[in-house]
């Protein structure tokens, strides 16, 4: 029995696998990032929100946001190795998880389009080339974050239509003082930012704020798909809320800046299931 989990910044989640017979019982809990988070809050939160399986699992592979070095990675797996009691855990980077899922064991472009972003060339086998994402502040173009933040800064800057600023009173009932203070005072800003694009997609026939998403994914491409040279020969897999929901005019984009997409899909678990268990 294997329990597999694919953690982003927002949500992680759990599928404890038994092979023999195959079935797959599956949990969501928050987000788990050890850039923000400690170990007393992330065992805080597991036993808050994760019901103890009934099994020991044999193996554990954490898959998250965050684990972006050893230190975070140890970080993640002296935990998981508590609340689980099970000392066979390995720990890796959400990249990881999405070039094992989306590519399998073939060479492909690996992406993550959700509250982050993040890409990676792989060869079939390992990570060879990554551009460092540099968080919401200084990158993660294409991202619900980036997004999210490029949208706030319009509506308070006044740069969207009447309708659509009032629209957007009526419906979150805030103010902009409100807002100032969740972003700049209150954790999590990215997530915070992030759950905008829920509006923008209501609203997507309006062509300012598709000019908003379509001008992120430009620079997600332009930033960082442009560095790898494979790139212009292989498949773009995406995967994350972002990719999926806005899928239409990522395949515009990426077709203007001379790319190929490959798979879209809203979350790697069941293809990373599959990497494991064929």
């Amino acid at each position: 029995m294997i329990l597999i989990a694919d953690s982003g910044s927002t949500k992680t989640k759990w599928s404890l696998v038994n092979e023999q017979p195959f079935k797959v019982e599956t949990n969501v809990t928050g987000g788990i990032n050890p850039f923000y988070q400690s170990q007393e809050v992330i065992a805080a939160l597991l036993k808050k929100e994760f019901p103890q399986p009934s099994e020991i699992p044999d193996q554990i592979f954490f898959y998250g946001a965050g684990c972006i070095n050893n230190e975070k990675c140890q970080t993640v797996a002296e935990v998981l190795t508590r609340f689980f009691h099970c000392n066979a855990v390995i720990v890796e980077s959400d990249l990881m998880a999405v070039a094992h899922a989306l590519c399998l064991h073939e060479e492909g472009i690996a992406c993550i389009l959700g509250t982050g972003s993040n890409s990676c060339y792989y060869n079939g086998n390992e990570v060879v080339h990554h551009v460092s994402p540099l968080g919401y502040i200084l990158g993660d173009e294409g991202s619900g974050a980036v997004i999210g933040k490029k949208f706030i800064s319009d509506l308070l800057k006044n740069q969207l239509p009447e309708h659509i600023t009032a629209r957007f009173y009526k419906h979150y009932s805030c103010s902009p003082h409100q807002i100032m203070e969740d972003v700049y005072k209150k954790p999590f800003p990215n997530r915070y930012l992030a759950r905008y694009t829920y509006f923008i997609h209501e609203n997507l026939a309006e062509p300012s704020l598709k000019k908003i998403v379509r001008e992120s994914f430009d620079e997600f491409f332009s930033r960082n798909i442009r560095q790898y040279p494979e790139a212009i020969n292989l498949p773009i897999h995406f995967t994350g809320s972002i990719a999926y929901h806005f899928c239409d005019i990522l395949k515009e984009s990426a077709v203007d800046m001379g790319y190929r997409t490959g798979l879209i899909t809203e979350s790697p678990t069941e293809r990373l299931i599959k990497y494991y268990v064929p």
